[in-house]
This record gives C-alpha cells, structure tokens and sequence, in this order.
C-alpha cells in the first residue's frame, strides 16, 4: 500500500467490516445501472507530497479521458487516514463513488463486504484481458480462487535510502546489506551528530509493513495455512521485537520517530536529518521536498544474511494500488471505461512517471523509463525478492491490531519502558484476542 497510509481506529474498521460482511454489503450487492451515463465520482488515494500535488497530476488525465469519451469524473483524494472507513461506510449504506483506489492489502477484506464488482473473465476482457498485468500485481487483487475485486494501478515496492554525504562523512562506503550492518552503520552515523533511520512508528499501515518482511526473513506468518490468525509464535514474536529494537535497543530509530504517522520520517530525511529511510517509490516525494536525486543512493533493503530473494530472503511486501468499481454504480459501462483508460499502456506510463511508482502493466513496465535509478531497484525488488500480505478476509483487521500493537511497542521504547520477548508476545497476543472470532 501506499506509504501515507495511516489506518483508522481499529474499533471502528473493526465494527464495520464485521458488520458489512455479515449483511453482504446491504444495497450495493444489488448491481450497478446505467442511469447516469455522462458522469463518474473517483476516489483517489493520496499519492504524491499533498493532496494538491495528485489533483495536479490527475486532474489533466481526467480532463483527457472527458474529451475522448464525454463522461466527466469528480475527481476527490482522500487521505489515507480516511480512506479505508469511508470506503466501508459506504460499502453498508450503498452511498459510495463509481470507482476507486483502494490498497492492494486490502483486496481480500473488501472483497468479503460483496460490494465491490468482480473483475470476472468478461470484466476484465473489456479492459484488455488479465495477461496485460504482471502476476506479482494480480496477487494481491483478492482471495486466491475468487476473481479479483480490483485491477493493479499502481505497484510499489521498499528500498532503502540513504543519503552519501552523511554516509560519507560518517566514513561509510556502501549502503548495508544486512540488519546488523545497518545497526553497525548507525553507531558512526549517531558519532557524527546524525540520526541513523526514520521510521513512522505511529502509522499502523507501516508497521505492519514491517513487521511482515521481518517475520518473512525469520520464517514466520502471521497466519495459518487456513486464514487463522498466529500472532504469537516464536517466530513473529521475534520478528516484531527485531523491528522495534532499532530503537529500543540499537538506538538507530530515533525515540521521537515513535510519534510519526503523516511522512515526517521522509521530510526528515529530505532535510538531511537522518541518513537513511525505508520507504516505498520515494522519488517524487523527495524532489518535491528539494532533496537533488543525486543527493542520496537506493539499495535493496537489508536482510538478515545474504543477499534478498525468495523465502527467509524476502525483503519487501508487494506494494501498490489497485482500483475498484462499486458494483452498485450508476454508470456502470462508463466506470469500467474509466479502469479501461488508467490501465492503458499510456496513461500507465503517465502516472506511474508521475509518482514515481511501477506499472502493473507488462507493456508500460518495459519502457526503459523504470530502468534506471531508483526504480530499477524498485522493480527488481518486486520480481524477485518481495512478498504479497495475506489475501485472507480479516487482513485489514490485522493491520489495526498488530499495526496498534507495534505502535505501543514504540511509544513504549520512547518512554524508556522495556521492550522484552514476554513484552512483545502479550501485546500480540492481545491484538490476536481482538480479531474477529470464526
């Protein structure tokens, strides 16, 4: 998902999709018409620097896709922190937009509310076909089995950056491969008046982010094989403690990150504040800040030995977003014309470019322009070494629980309280006694 994202109160995501799922999605499971065939209501997902800065990247596409079709699209971004309740909101009362952009984790969960149209083999032959999009973007589309509740817009994926100026004064040559390394980069960078790693230890999303890829490189999920929540095995309770001992114990996270949930950690970074940053496609963000492409360096983000690929080497989720259609819209065929046209070869180039993310699309993603830079690293990330969140219903309840329970796990590390194995497993355990009961 999309870096800005920060998730809701988990008791009321929790509430509404639990009640959204058991009433099937009320009016919205009805099917869509085409009653008003001239407009579209689109719900944007924050991707660039401001709200402003998508409205400017946007508004001009729409603009295009009007003239070539007649249909206008009102166009609303909404911030991350809103987006997920509003969307399930409207899912229970049938009062939504026509399209929308929704985080790729979220696929399974709000394909359980039924409100959302399958994108069935008749579907997505009006857009193209399925085999237009890379198999990585289609894995996190829905449940395995059903077919997909969204098609893939934009595909993103974690690397680590870090600045050289700081890297060089603090007499380090090359960016960290491993955690340990990184620590051990930390210790001179902190030597050198610096802080070593942002982090937004606030924003729920992120953390679970996280502490996927870090259960991921210590052989763990966070669910059975069965969609069952398993929050507390040694191994997850592992990975959890890893992530938040870089503050807690290694000192690297600085303890006023603990508090950050709306891009600081990458504003602190732009501002030469900290010397490194893990994030997803943070190109556009950066120079939109000021911060010259060749003021800082992007490498894979670190594993626990070795180099990143497949299994225990896994060192990024499948980020991305995808777009979605209410099955209850009144402009059914125009919606599906809307998904057809930001899904084409060219606008995918267009947005893409534009946040500095890579197409889903096989036919964009081989223009030689994400293929060099950051984005190279990006896009040999998502190929090789990155990992889909679990397609399971009850996925965005785990972001808030487990998001949650890191969150306190930080504020807890910057109180000076402990931070212990017995610490960690109780609060997972608690996250895991506030999942929906089977």
């Amino acid at each position: 998902m999309r870096r800005t994202r920060v998730a809701a109160a988990a008791a009321v995501t929790v509430s509404l999709l639990t009640a959204v799922t058991a009433c099937g999605g009320g009016s919205s499971t009805s099917g869509g018409s085409d009653d008003s065939p001239k407009t579209l209501t689109y719900w944007a997902s924050n991707q660039g620097a401001s709200i402003q800065v998508d409205k400017k990247v946007l508004q001009p596409e729409l603009d295009k896709f009007e003239k070539q079709t007649g249909i206008k699209v009102k166009l609303e971004v909404v911030p991350w922190s809103d987006l997920l309740n509003r969307i399930l909101t409207a899912a229970t009362s049938g009062q939504g937009p026509d399209v929308l952009n929704i985080g790729n984790t979220w696929s399974a969960s709000l394909q359980a509310t039924g409100a959302l149209l399958p994108w069935d083999a008749k579907n997505l032959a009006k857009i193209g076909g399925k085999d237009r999009f890379v198999d990585s973007a289609l894995g996190s589309t829905g449940a395995e089995g059903k077919d997909p509740a969204a098609v893939p817009l934009y595909s993103m994926s974690y690397a680590l950056y870090y600045n050289k100026q700081i890297f060089a004064d603090a007499g380090i040559s090359q960016p960290p491969a491993t955690w340990e390394e990184l620590v051990a980069d930390g210790k001179k960078i902190k030597a050198k008046g610096k802080n070593p790693l942002g982090a937004e230890g606030a924003n729920l999303s992120e953390n679970i982010h996280h502490v996927f890829v870090f259960a991921k490189q210590h052989g763990a999920d966070f669910f059975t094989a069965d969609g069952k929540p398993d929050f507390t095995n040694d191994k997850a309770v592992a990975a959890v403690k890893q992530y938040v001992d870089l503050m807690a114990k290694d000192k690297a996270i600085p303890a006023g990150n603990a508090e950050y949930a709306q891009n600081q950690s990458v504003s602190d970074f732009a501002k030469g504040k900290t010397a490194m940053l893990l994030w997803q496609s943070a190109a556009a963000n950066l120079k939109s800040q000021g911060m010259a492409e060749d003021a800082y360096g992007v490498a894979p983000v670190p594993v626990q030995s070795g180099t990143p690929g497949t299994g225990t080497q896994v060192n990024s989720m499948v980020a991305g977003i995808n777009m979605a259609v209410f099955k209850n819209t009144h402009n059914l065929d125009g919606a599906t014309s809307f998904v057809k046209f930001m899904t084409s070869d060219a606008e995918q180039k267009v947005l893409n470019k534009a946040y500095s993310s890579i197409p889903p699309v096989k036919a964009a993603q081989s223009d030689p322009a994400f293929d060099s830079g950051a984005t190279a690293v990006l896009k040999q990330t998502l190929a090789t070494s990155a990992a889909a969140l679990p397609q399971v219903a009850d996925e965005s309840q785990f972001e808030t629980t487990v998001g949650t329970a890191v969150k306190e796990l930080f504020a807890d590390a910057a109180g000076g309280r402990s931070v212990t194995t017995a610490s960690v497993k109780a609060k997972l355990d608690k996250a895991q006694q506030q999942m929906p009961k089977k």
